[in-house]
């Protein structure tokens, strides 16, 4: 269940507005998240990760990566 739930909160990461240049607190992160979730919900923040890989595919990795490593973080 925690793999879902970190899945959830990479991908609402991932389609918010925080960069990696931002370094931003877990805080924040946190916040971000919570707040992408409850303005898009799931399942639609799945299928923007799902179309910034489509139209972005040489930058949506990197991006991913970096998602999974923040939430991590934040979440610890």
């Amino acid at each position: 269940m925690t793999a879902v739930i970190d899945d959830v909160r990479t991908e609402a990461l991932f389609v918010s507005d925080l960069q990696r240049s931002q370094q931003p607190t877990a805080e924040v992160i946190r916040e971000a998240v919570t707040a992408m979730v409850a303005r898009l919900g799931e399942a639609r923040c799945a299928e923007l990760v799902a179309q910034e890989f489509g139209e972005h595919p040489d930058c949506a990795p990197d991006r991913m990566r970096w998602a999974r490593s923040a939430i991590r973080l934040a979440f610890a």
